[in-house]
Order: structure tokens, then sequence, then C-alpha cells
């Protein structure tokens, strides 16, 4: 344990043999008495306790989030590797994460995990980056967090039994089940050993006993997007500017609390993959949509709401030492949770019309009587008009006057002084602002205590000047601040006096704390539904303000007149609407077109609707249908990388080795281009090949190409599908150039459109010259290529009798069709057919 005094830092660090590290190179640096912090690739700098914390107002939703989660990780040795073991915990949320899972070789599913938690530090075993013999894990996540300050802790504090003590000392009892599912998961133990001891070093702090949320989280309830995808995807940053709110999240982002939005961030990075939790959640936004009154009413109650989980974490903390910062903190916090407290009520009130399961669930939770308790126990201490206000002097005041009189004669006291000193200083300015003829007013900073503070024209001060009494002068605009040597005086003596009430009502607040300790774990529950809420009704704000649908789940994915979310953003109007059809028996579609016809975007659009369904939200398009994707990846950009020095041709072959060792029968594949980083053979090989492993999966793919020749793999294949995008070619005004109109629309088949490349260029402002000889070289080389492969008769038969067979199976499964309306379509599938099957005299008169 630690004795909390400055002195035993060097001791503390010594004991843990702390080992900061922003490269595998400088792993021998110890940091003594001083923790590591992430501050781009340099050492070390001292921590400030998040115990001096306060909560954040809803405010900071807007501000750009600070990494504040730091990670352990641990791997199994011998046999046991490639078994890894992860602990994480958020310095603002106290929720402890725990996972463990078998990963391959590439340990996808490590450094995926490691993308959305975004940690601040990552705590590993000394033995797995010892000099020269490094392990491979090590290695990748040095390699994929250049940013992220390491941190390696002897081996013998990554300890599976003493991870159990701790989860059985700190856990609250709600969260008790966490001990059957963990009991056998060694390494998960062992990681939650190491990170807790780590925390308690660097916060200076303890958990106080049956606080922590502990959370088992396995690999399998979410689907995977690597983070190769998400930066392809903009999800959650746009990748031309990371302020810029042209992503997903800042599509669905209308969340009124920094818990709502850390849980939205969180669900578009892990989507869901179970259809009933999912459906819960459409049935919720579809009552918010149904019922205004709910809708408006929820998110007046819910913007009231401070950042929750924040204050949870501060308020479970016991310091080691008392401060002021520290008194005054707990003073401020307790406050927040009175104010948290008070919006029970009317956030009960809200839901209690209300009929979806899952909100009905969130009712009965906001009945628990231990929110009354708490309350009740507060108001005995804490004055009733006691509340959350902006602005630094009124809630200085607020914390001043939090207890009630009579509960402590010396706090009395010490108040009525601080009052005198306050009014004191009121009349000190009115005297001064008297005596020399000046608009004077009193002014106050969280930074300068009391000032003066005066607007006014420097023309009628004497001589254009202030007089000499006043000191530290600044002067914006026509705004006057300034101080005098009796006020800062006065200043002194009012800070000493506020010195006295915080640490007199520190004790008291204390005490009271204890009593309620028992009963927090409420807010837990609390925390929990704010945040849920937020995120639905952020759902609902962003359906209203376009023409999204309700998702459905099968074993299709059907989207009617599906658009681009991010680009309806951009672009302020509905961009051009596409349909999608893939099945189990035509899951592979192969699209082409010009550059610049829409390709890309409509592959992303898919993914990014895939998503939306995924975590609860509605979908831009008239009907949409989507059969749970448990991975999604995504091959787009011809970049290269120089960090890793990776050619072009690499990095693609990197993504596609990723996609084909990683992939399954329930993933959704997006490629766009494979193959252009080398020769136009080569390319087309890789391609061929690639998709040919690919079609026998039952993953959805969508492979946008400019390889025309990968088109005829339909004659080979019955579940692919051709589409391409088509362009209307328009002559100009003059009647001598033509042009390309682009009409963003998909339609089956192959691009029948021959030398795009040229008329792109045509375009552009290379020589006509250069365009000439391009054509001419471009018309001897297609007369040299050999003709295109034809289908056969037999071949048409066959894959019209795939078709048919495709048809049926969907609609025996999914129809909803009366029983006439049945037979009409079956009689219409079945002239499709007929008509899809050559007749047997064209094919005596072709033979």
């Amino acid at each position: 344990s630690y004795s909390g005094d400055k002195s035993s830092c060097v001791e503390n660090a010594n004991t843990l043999n702390l080992t900061s590290s922003s490269s595998v190179r400088g792993l021998n640096s110890t940091c003594v008495g001083k923790t590591p912090v992430s501050s781009g690739r340099s050492g070390c700098r001292s921590r400030t306790p998040l115990m001096g914390c306060s909560v954040t107002s809803s405010s900071a939703v807007s501000a750009p989030t600070v990494a504040s989660v730091i990670v352990a990780v641990v791997e199994g040795r011998g046999l046991a590797r490639g078994e890894v073991g992860m602990a994480s915990i958020d310095l603002k949320n106290p929720e402890m994460i725990l996972s463990q899972f078998a990963d391959n070789t590439t340990y996808a599913k490590v450094i995926t995990k490691l993308k959305i938690l975004t940690p601040l530090e990552i705590i590993m075993s000394n033995t797995a980056c010892d000099a020269g013999n490094t392990t491979k894990l090590f290695s990748l996540i040095t390699e994929h967090f250049k940013n992220v300050t390491f941190t390696t802790v002897q081996r013998k504090y990554f300890n599976e039994t003493k991870g159990l003590e701790y989860i059985e000392q700190l856990c609250a009892s709600e969260f008790s089940t966490i001990f059957m599912e963990v009991q056998s998961k060694y390494y998960c133990l062992a990681a939650a050993a190491a990170l807790l001891k780590y925390v308690e070093f660097i916060q200076n702090a303890v958990y106080a006993p049956k606080s922590l949320k502990v959370h088992f989280q396995g690999s399998e309830k979410t689907a995977m997007i690597d983070s190769s995808s998400a930066q392809n995807l903009e999800l959650v940053i746009n990748n031309r500017d990371s302020r810029n709110g042209h992503t997903l999240l800042g599509v669905l982002n209308y969340t009124k609390t920094p818990g709502g939005s850390r849980r939205l961030r969180s669900n578009i990075l892990e989507p869901l993959v179970d259809a009933e939790t999912i459906n819960t959640r459409l049935d919720c936004v579809q009552e918010l949509l149904q019922d205004e009154e709910l809708f408006f009413g929820l998110q007046a109650v819910i913007s009231k709401f401070l950042d929750t989980e924040q204050l949870l974490s501060v308020l479970v903390q016991i310091p080691k030492q008392d401060t002021v910062k520290t008194a005054e903190s707990k003073i401020t916090n307790l406050i927040y949770l009175k104010h948290t407290l008070e919006l029970v009520e009317p956030l009960k009130a809200a839901l209690r019309s209300c009929n979806t399961q899952l909100l009905k669930a969130y009712y009965n939770s906001l009945e628990d009587t231990r929110f009354g308790i708490i309350l009740e126990k507060i108001t005995t201490v804490i004055n009733d008009d006691t509340r959350y206000t902006k602005g630094c002097l009124s809630m200085r005041t607020q914390k001043c006057y939090a207890v009630k009189p009579n509960i402590n004669e010396f706090l009395d006291i010490a108040r009525r002084t601080y009052t005198e000193i306050v009014d004191d200083i009121a009349g000190m300015i009115t005297q001064l602002a008297e005596k020399y003829s000046l608009p004077m007013k009193t002014s106050f900073s969280s930074a300068r205590g009391f000032f003066i503070q005066m607007n006014a024209d420097c023309s009628i001060l004497p001589n254009g000047q202030l007089p000499s009494e006043f000191t530290k002068v600044t002067k914006m605009k026509n705004t006057y601040s300034f101080t005098s040597a009796d006020l800062i005086k006065m200043n002194e003596r009012c800070q000493e006096s506020l010195r006295e009430i915080y640490h007199m009502t520190y004790l008291i607040v204390c005490k009271l704390l204890n009593e309620i300790y028992e009963h927090i774990h409420c807010l837990y529950k609390l925390s929990d539904i704010v945040s849920m809420l937020d995120m639905l009704l952020s759902f609902a704000h962003a359906c209203t303000l376009s023409d999204y649908v309700r998702p459905e789940f099968t074993d299709t994915l059907a989207i009617k007149q599906g658009w681009h979310p991010i680009l309806e953003k951009i672009a302020m109007e509905k961009p051009v609407s596409n349909n999608t059809y893939l099945t189990e028996g035509n899951n592979f579609v192969i699209i082409t077109g010009p550059n610049m016809s829409g390709k890309s975007t409509y592959l992303k659009q898919i993914a990014l609707c895939q998503i939306m369904a995924q975590i609860g939200s509605y979908v831009p398009a008239e009907y949409c249908s989507f059969r749970i994707a448990e991975q999604i990846f995504t091959r787009i950009g011809m970049d290269d990388d120089i960090e890793t020095n990776a050619s072009t041709f690499m990095k693609e072959m990197k993504e596609i080795t990723y996609i084909i060792q990683n992939a399954n029968d329930k993933s959704l594949i997006i490629i766009d281009e494979l193959g252009r980083g080398t020769s136009a053979e080569e390319g087309i090989g890789i391609c061929y090949a690639a998709c040919e492993y690919l079609l026998n999966l039952k993953a959805f793919t969508l492979f946008a190409t400019h390889f025309l020749e990968l088109c005829h793999i339909d004659a080979l294949y019955p579940n692919v599908e051709n589409y391409h995008f088509e362009v209307q070619h328009v002559r100009s005004s003059a009647g001598n150039k033509e042009k390309i109109a682009y009409t963003y629309t998909l339609s089956k088949g192959y691009t029948e459109e021959k030398n795009y490349g040229l008329k792109a260029a045509e375009v552009s402002s290379l020589p006509s010259s250069i365009i000439l000889d391009a054509k001419e070289i471009t018309s001897h080389i297609a007369k040299q290529i050999l003709h295109r492969q034809k289908s056969t008769p037999e071949m048409m038969k066959q894959r019209a009798a795939y078709q048919l067979l495709l048809r049926l199976v969907q609609t025996a499964r999914n129809s909803r069709l009366d029983p006439d309306s049945l037979r009409v379509y079956l009689k219409a599938l079945k002239k499709k057919y007929e008509a899809s099957c050559p007749t047997p005299g064209k094919n005596d008169k072709q033979q």
C-alpha cells in the first residue's frame, strides 16, 4: 500500500518498476516519482490526479474527447500464446471492462478493441517487451499506437489470484455475477490486478470498497469493424479534417450529454449482432417518433443531466491525502449529485406513459427507493436551494452555503466572516468609484478572485491614465480590468476564509458520503439509462430531419432507394438513391462504371446503412432489410504508406490478406478496386483469384472494379451479379465535343462504356496531341485482345433455373403475401424463368 505523501512516490515507482516508452527503443528509461502521460512521442511528465476534477456540464459534448482510458494487456505463453486478456478502466467512469479471447497471429481483435478504447496509456508485462526478445503482440501494438504511452510493469503484478481478490473487494454487489463469468478467465484477471494496482498509484487514491462496476465483454456480442474500415468509412473521424462533423457520428449525434455521445461512438464502432436487442431499440425510436410529447418531455429532462459517469468516478474514489482541491472537488460533486438525483422524478414523469418494453423497464428501474434514500440523506445536511449553477462566483457561493446552518457552529462563524469580507470588498470598490468619479464595478474570475472592472473611454481618465494606486491593468477595447494593493490583501483574507469553510464542509460531506456509499450503486443504473435514452433520442431526432425508414432483419440485404447519409449532410439535399439486393444465392456483386460515376460512394453507403441498422437507428431508404453482419471489412483507396514502407500495391495486398484471413459466412465485404497498383495482367489475375476465394464463402461481397474482364466470372459462378453506373453522352452547344453526364444510377449488367479513362482525361488540361495519341494506341491494343467469352445456351438455362430456385426459397422463408397475391407472384416468376431460358428453336438455328 502507498503512504500517500510525496516522498513515497519514488519508492512506489521503484516498487512497481514502471518503465515508460513511446517506442521499443526507449524501454530502459524509468520514470521516478513521475507518471508517464501521452504527450506525443516525448518522455514523462507528472500527471495531475483526477481527484481534483469536477463533472463537466452537458455543453462539453461538442468538445473533442480527451483520452482517459488505461488498458492492461497480457498474453498467454507457450501453448496458450494467442489467448489474450485485457482490462480497461476509464479515469472518468468507474467501470472496469474485462475481456479474454483467442486471437489469430494478426491480433486483429486486440488491435480493433484498443482502437475503439482510444487509450491514454497501455500497460504490459516487462517480459513481453524485453529488449531483443519482444513478443509479436507488443511489436504490433507499438506499431499501431505510436502516440500512446507504454508502461511496463513487472510480470508478478499480473497475478490472477490478486485480480480475483481485487474484484471481490471492489465490485459493487449488483454486478457480483461477474465472479461466475471470470473465475476461470486467468488472463483478464491477471490484467485486472496489474491495472488496479497501477491506477491506484497514479491517482494517489483508492476506490471505495464495493463501488466499481465490473463488466465482462466477450468478442462475440458485437460486430467487428477493423480500424482501417472505420477510417475508410469515416465513422467517427473525417479523413480530410478531424474537426469536421461530416462523419456517421456527426450525422447521428444529437445527444445532449457526454455519456450519450460516448455511448453513440462506441455503438457505431461496435454494432450489435443480436436482432432481438436491435428491434427493442427500434421499438423505442418508433415510439419516440410517434409520441411528440414523450420525445420533447424526455429531451428536456435529459439535457439537464451532467456527466453522471464522471460524477460517479470521483465520488467512489477515496483520496489518500486531503487537500483544499480534493475538499472543493468533493463538495462540488455532492452538489452535482443532488442536482442529478432531483432529476429522477422528472425523468420518471416523462416515462410514465410509455408503451415499449425497454422504456417501461427504464421506468421500473427508476422506481428504485435508493434514489429517494440518498436524496433524503443529502437534504438533511445540504440546503434545499443549493444547486448546480453556471458561473464560477455563483458556484463558489453555492459551495460555501451548501451545508445547512446550525450543523457546525464554527462553520457558521467562518461563513459570516466570508460574507463580511465580500461585503467589505464591494463597499471598498464603491468608495473608490466615488473618490475618482469613475464607473467602477466589482467583478470576479476563478484565476484573479475579486477585481475591478470599468467600461470607459480613456478620454474621461485624468491624463488618459488610471490613478497610480491601481495595478495589474489590462484593457480589452473600452473595458479596463485592474486591482489594488488593498483588494489583493482582502482577496487573500477571502481565500483563507474559504479554505476554512471548505475544510469544515468537507468533513461534513465525507461523513455524509460514508452514509450513502452503500446506496450509491443505483447511480450506475441511472447513468446507463440516461446515456441510452440520450442515444435513442438522438436517433429519433436524426429521423425527423430526413426520411429514414425502420430496417427489418432477414437473411437478405435488400435496400430500396437507399442514399448516403453523410453525403446528404454535406450536400444539404437528398442525393441520388439506388437499390441493393444480395441473398445467399446472389451474394457477390461486381460493380463497374466510369471514373466519378459513384461506385465508391455507393459501396460506402451500403456499409453505413448496415451499421446504422445494427445500432438501432432508422436507415436512409424507402425500405430496407438486412442480414446481421458479424464483421464488416472494407478495402478502399489507393494510398501508399511511407511510415511502414508500404507501396500502394503492398498496402492493397496487406488489406486483402487481412480480409481473406478473417472473413466468415456472416461478413459484409466491400472492395473498391484491387490490383490497380501493378500491371493490368497481374492485377486481373489477383482480382480473379481473390474473387474465387470469396465466392466460396457465404459472405455478402460488393466489388467495384475497372477490370471489365472480371465481369465474365458470372458465366462460371451463378451467385455473381453484374451492375454498372449509367452515364449519358451530351453534345456541347458548339456541337463538336461530346461530354459525359453522370446519372449516378445503378443498372443491371456491366458497363458498355469504352475508353472512359480517355474521356475523363479530355476534361482535364492534358494536351490534345497526347489525347489523340492515347486514343490511337488504345484502339490498336483493343484489336489484339481476344474475343470475350460468350455464355452457352446450357449455361443460360442453368443460370435461369438457379435464379428461380433462389426466388422460391426466399418466398418460402420471408413471404407475407396472401394466397391470391402469392399466386400472381409465382406466375410472374414462371414467366421470367421461361423468358430467361433459350428456346430449342433458337438453339437449333445457332447450331
